[in-house]
């Protein structure tokens, strides 16, 4: 059975990856069955979500993995486009020869991706990717920051990738963070992530025009 920590990282994990939707019902005793761990545990882990944002409870109505707004997703990448420079820069300072061998091999699946057209695959090597800078980086504070930040706008991704250019657009500018990185060039790094995100907000904001 499981703890309520280890029910508290499923239930995350579960919503990070979109196996749980916006404004899907969580039900106690659903949760319970499908996980085996006890109501308790699912109490206290979906607690624990709605503290971060993930999940709100509705009165009479129960506990929903909560929807983020359009004016909120475009918050959490702003403060993205603040913090994650940060990481770039780390991470160019940072970098094993290691660590740009999996950056190196991240981006080749994302180009390999990107080849065939599948754009899920290809969002799930994004977020790959800017994970893999923040463990480069060992910025705790960004870190424990971003995390929190990545779970709430991941649903925003693959709608993001539909954007007409935008996949062209994206490969070459996480080719030249990448390349900063392993070129040990920490300002390069910063600036590329730095133009990087702030494109990825004016993208948002104008898909987010189109659909009122």
């Amino acid at each position: 059975m499981l703890n309520e920590d280890e029910c508290y990282q499923h239930l995350r994990n579960q919503i990070r990856t979109g196996t749980l939707m916006p404004n899907e019902r969580l039900v106690e005793m659903d949760l319970s069955k499908g996980l085996g761990a006890g109501r308790a545990a699912v109490r206290t882990a979906l607690a624990r979500l709605e503290q971060e944002g993930l999940v709100e409870r509705q009165r009479h109505r129960g506990a929903r993995v909560r929807l983020i707004s359009e004016a909120e997703a475009i918050e959490i990448l702003e403060v993205r486009s603040a913090l994650e420079p940060i990481i770039a820069y780390h991470a160019a300072v940072n970098a094993s020869k290691a660590d740009i061998a999996v950056l190196s091999s991240v981006l080749d699946d994302m180009e390999s991706f990107h080849n065939a057209n599948d754009w899920i695959r290809y969002s799930d090597g994004n977020a790959r990717l800017h994970q893999t800078l923040i463990r480069i980086a060992r910025h705790n504070t960004a870190t424990r920051i971003l995390d929190t930040l990545h779970s709430q706008s991941v649903r925003f991704q693959y709608r993001m990738m539909l954007s007409r250019g935008r996949i062209e657009n994206s490969l070459a500018e996480h080719r030249a963070i990448v390349r900063a990185v392993s070129d040990g060039k920490p300002e390069e790094a910063k600036q590329a992530m730095r133009e990087h995100l702030s494109r990825v907000v004016i993208t948002l904001r104008e898909l987010f025009k189109r659909s009122t």
